[in-house]
């Protein structure tokens, strides 16, 4: 066992708390839902950037390429000046949602190269330029493209063409709460240059609301020694080498700057103003404060390097810096082991390096997520009262909601708050570097400070109440799965009952709630996926009747049979889940026969005709309107799939003997979507929305190229409606839906997001799981051909790989050594093996979009390395 397992190990099993320090502060909190206190809801208007430097944040904290304890109670961050720009780079800049042309953006060069677990090395890099920063350019150029631009960039400014200076900074970990910092500032100027480096300490603010009133403090005890005194976290010390200027202020709103107050104490931006402007008079003078700068100007020649160390931990006797170097030699050492391990197998090192950058990171997007509703409907006894409005406004109906804990975030920017279907994704990606982080982080969710007595989970912070996939029960399963591979043993079986009986209650508010109609037809509306549809499928179906969704009925579908298969696992040593079982096994077999429209009334969401499955419109008049878009929605039906083996089945007789009774009773039923009287490859059953003859319908139109399979992955609309656009007439409305291959041209959801034909990693990643489980049932002499029209016929677990590998493409380089995320223009000189992992891409070009380092679900590129199911 490696240095790094070894203290996860102990991180387990111990009170070590090899986890409470880490990356686990915010790149942005300014603009969030959290902070705001608007009547009408607008967060971005209430709380924009040009607040941030002056303003406390009420919920947490941000800066750069930072780290904080897992409260967010002390935090660390650099702030740099070029000595040309009107203030401090105390933040990753970029454009609120009504700013960009395609929703928010953020605007700065930066990657999360490396990292482990428990924090015990990590490393990162922040590209700043030496001519001053184009905050306005920015603005400006975007406010002026319309949705059919492509955003305007920072490389788009030209602002790199007179070089830039490179932050690399690293942290790594002595003991748990032995800290140290090496910030290493290089040119790549033409000429000299003088960059300001300022390592800043500060407690979040949790004084000025009226709620816990004590104030922790930051004293001056001469040269290199500073110490941290809070209530709760104890007392740590800052060492340092060098003569920085110390600079101290308070973590306190600058009332008088924003709002035209008489001035009060040192507040937020005295730093601020006493680097950018030589305004002292806002310091603290008595060695003293919340807030804390160490002023160092770095003289740099071209080329030139200037390396910064400091060091935080309990104890400042031991000399901070003798042992510095051969600490961090360890610690660098023991990731390239750890990484080593983890990707035993994996021999090209251009997919290692895959490999290990998309985990790492998804390890850097750990974040500190603060938030009681509660307090914040009725606001803080310190502050004014918030106006009426809220009490009705955005998710006034989750007052139960209390969280304060560390979370996998999908981008620490432009998403830097949980989303409940990216958050699964993120564990199943996770698992195989931390099984136990990413088992803690599903049952988190399922806990009753987060999810609603009705058995909502809570979607994500804009609107708390959308409905996101039900997928947790799938990614419970392959985190059980993966940790028993890594483990072996039987596996985690406490944790797969904790989560399964959290499971049962959300399967049964879906039930409830998102089939009003009980006929097993599910009208989920929004379904994470933006602009997939002809209008707002939470907002427009409502107006317009109901909309009977192929997806919410298909994601149900898939929800039952993944809890049939965590039934039949927790049966085999507690025969009592047999029962629940079977009631699963039901339930899918009704969905099954509704998507056919078996019994009912009205229009099937599978077309004989075109033999695909589309959303129906049921108008209040009766008419039921087929949705003919063919999108990602009619593909996942093939998410619906479970494979049994017959030993199995032979240990579990009373489950047997009804599936055996309810097959003969129901006929109708298990013709319909299941061969358990036909033994498959190896003697195995199959459960399935699609059979054979079915499937390869769908298939055939998924694996055309003039369809759906793009040279990087399944698109998620076809292309045929590049020539063919959809339009829906309605009520003297024209609704229109083209292929849109790259940012989205349309205002839904706010326009940062298109699921209107780009590729996106997740939905890839659950097509080729679903092939390789139907190969399991299928084997080699099952073939279709791939790509349609090709001539070449393929296994099941063929095309799952030649998807992966599609995928995978994405991130290699091609011939001309450019890797197609990144488009057409050159990476920086220093950064051709640094890679981003973005929300979604074109499907065209490959290039990436959206959130630049969503490497969240993205990091699921890491797991498609491996071929084969998960056993």
């Amino acid at each position: 066992m490696g240095a790094e397992r070894e203290r996860l190990r102990v991180a387990e099993g111990s009170r070590q708390r090899w986890r409470r320090w880490g990356p686990y502060l915010s790149e942005r909190q300014w603009g969030v839902v959290r902070e705001d206190y608007s009547a009408r809801g607008t967060p971005w208007s209430y709380f924009p950037h040009e607040h941030a430097r002056s303003r406390a944040y009420r919920w947490g904290e941000d800066g750069l390429l930072g780290f904080c304890d897992d409260e967010g109670l002390l935090c660390f961050s650099t702030a740099l000046w070029n000595g040309r720009d009107p203030f401090l780079k105390e933040r990753l800049f970029g454009l609120g949602g009504p700013e960009g042309n395609h929703g928010e953006d953020v605007k700065e060069e930066y990657h999360y190269v490396d990292g482990v677990p428990t924090s015990s090395y990590l490393k990162a890099l922040y590209r700043y330029p030496v001519a001053e920063f184009p905050y306005r350019a920015l603005r400006d150029e975007s406010l002026r493209r319309g949705r059919d631009a492509p955003e305007f960039e920072l490389r788009d400014t030209g602002v790199f063409a007179g070089g830039w200076c490179e932050l690399w900074v690293e942290y790594a970990k002595a003991d748990p709460e032995d800290i140290l910092i090496r910030l290493s500032v290089q040119s790549r100027a033409p000429g000299p240059c003088t960059l300001h480096v300022l390592p800043q300490l500060w407690f979040r603010n949790t004084w000025s609301w009226g709620r816990s009133p004590d104030r922790p403090c930051l004293t001056s005890l001469g040269a290199g020694l500073v110490r941290a005194e809070h209530p709760r976290l104890g007392t740590l010390h800052l060492q340092w080498e060098g003569r920085p200027e110390v600079l101290l202020c308070d973590n306190d709103t600058n009332f008088a700057r924003l709002y035209g107050h008489p001035p009060a104490g040192a507040v937020k931006d005295a730093i601020h103003e006493a680097v950018v402007h030589g305004l002292r008079d806002g310091l603290r003078g008595d060695g003293a404060g919340t807030k804390l700068a160490l002023w160092h100007r770095a003289d740099l020649a071209p080329g030139g390097v200037q390396v910064l160390r400091l060091r935080l931990r309990r104890d400042p006797a031991p000399p901070p810096f003798a042992d510095f170097d051969a600490i961090f030699a360890a610690r660098e050492r023991e990731a390239d082991e750890f990484w080593q391990e983890s990707a035993a197998g994996i021999e090209d090192p251009e997919l290692r390096r895959v490999h290990r950058q998309a985990l790492a990171g998804l390890l850097w997007s750990r974040q500190f997520y603060h938030w009681d509703i509660p307090h914040w409907l009725e606001g803080d006894p310190a502050q004014p009262a918030p106006p009426p409005e809220r009490r009705r406004g955005r998710n006034a109906g989750w007052d139960h909601l209390n969280n304060c804990d560390v979370l996998l975030v999908p981008d620490k920017w432009e998403y830097p708050w949980y989303a409940a279907w990216d958050l699964a994704f993120h564990c199943v990606a996770l698992a195989a570097v931390d099984p136990e982080l990413a088992k803690a982080q599903l049952i988190l969710l399922l806990r009753e400070w987060y999810m609603q007595p009705s058995g909502a989970l809570p979607a994500y912070e804009w609107n708390l109440g959308d409905a996101n996939p039900p997928v947790h029960a799938w990614a419970a399963w392959r985190v059980f799965q993966i940790d028993r591979q890594l483990h072996g043993g039987p596996g985690d079986r406490a944790f797969l009952e904790r989560v399964f009986h959290k499971l049962l209650i959300n399967f049964t508010w879906w039930v409830n709630r998102k089939d009003v109609e009980g006929r097993n037809v599910f009208q989920g509306g929004f379904l994470g996926l933006d602009n997939i549809g002809v209008f707002d499928r939470s907002q427009g179906a409502a107006q317009e009747g109901a909309l009977d969704q192929a997806d919410g009925t298909s994601w149900m579908a898939m929800f039952a049979l993944d809890l049939l298969r965590i039934a039949l696992e927790l049966a085999r040593e507690e025969p009592i889940y047999q029962d629940v079982a079977t009631k699963f096994l039901e339930h899918f077999l009704y969905i099954a026969g509704a998507m056919d429209d078996i019994g009912q009334q009205g229009v099937a969401l599978w077309d004989p005709e075109d033999e695909f499955f589309y959303d129906v419109l049921r108008r209040g008049d009766g008419r039921a309107v087929p949705l003919k878009i063919r999108s990602v929605v009619g593909l996942i039906p093939l998410f619906a799939v479970e494979v049994l083996e017959a030993d199995q089945l032979a240990g579990l007789p009373e489950f047997t003997e009804r599936l055996t009774w309810f097959l003969r009773y129901r006929p109708d039923l298990a013709a319909l979507v299941s061969r358990w009287h036909v033994p498959g490859a190896g003697e195995t059953r199959l459960l399935a929305l699609l059979r054979g003859h079915r499937m390869k319908r769908v298939l055939r139109r998924m694996l055309d190229e003039a369809e759906f399979l793009s040279p990087y992955g399944v698109r998620s609309l076809s292309r045929c409606h590049r020539d063919a656009p959809f339009r829906l007439a309605l009520d003297g409305a024209t609704f229109t839906v083209d292929y849109e291959p790259a940012e989205a041209r349309t205002g839904l959801f706010g326009g940062n997001s298109n699921w209107r034909g780009p590729v996106w990693v997740p939905i890839n990643y659950l097509i080729i799981d679903a092939l390789r489980r139907l190969h399991r049932y299928y084997g080699d002499a099952f073939r279709v051909e791939c790509p349609t029209g090709s001539g070449a016929f393929r296994s099941l677990a063929e095309i799952a790989d030649e998807i992966a590998g599609r995928v995978l493409r994405l991130f290699l380089p091609g011939p001309d050594g450019r890797r197609p995320y990144q488009g057409a223009a050159a990476a920086l000189p220093g950064g051709e093996d640094l890679l981003l992992f973005h929300e979604y891409f074109d499907a065209e070009t490959g290039k990436g979009l959206g959130a630049s380092h969503q490497t969240g679900w993205t990091a699921l590129v890491a797991g498609l390395l491996r071929k084969g199911p998960v056993p």
